[in-house]
């Protein structure tokens, strides 16, 4: 395999691994930024205030998104093992 290939596969994996973890990580930042204006506006500093709402959310979303999540790596991985034949014979 020449360097080209490996950087191809490596630039492919990242992009995947972005593209499933990035909802929920977006959704966990305005989560938090709406609940860190709430707290300020409120003088109200409790620590599982912040905690348990992006718990809340990131479950939501798992559930709701995770057939989409798996079936992106699932292809992701197809890819990757259907390939191993053309890395072999180069």
């Amino acid at each position: 395999m020449d360097s080209g290939r490996a950087l191809s596969l490596l630039d492919s994996m990242l992009w995947t691994s972005v593209i499933v973890c990035a909802p929920i990580l977006a959704a966990i930042l305005i989560v938090g930024l709406i609940i860190s204006i709430l707290q300020v506006t409120t003088q109200l500093q409790e620590m599982t205030l912040s905690y348990v709402p992006k718990m809340l959310v990131t479950a939501a979303l798992l559930i709701l998104l995770g057939p989409w999540m798996i079936a992106r790596l699932t292809q992701f991985a197809i890819s990757l093992y259907t390939g191993i034949p053309a890395l072999a014979g180069s």
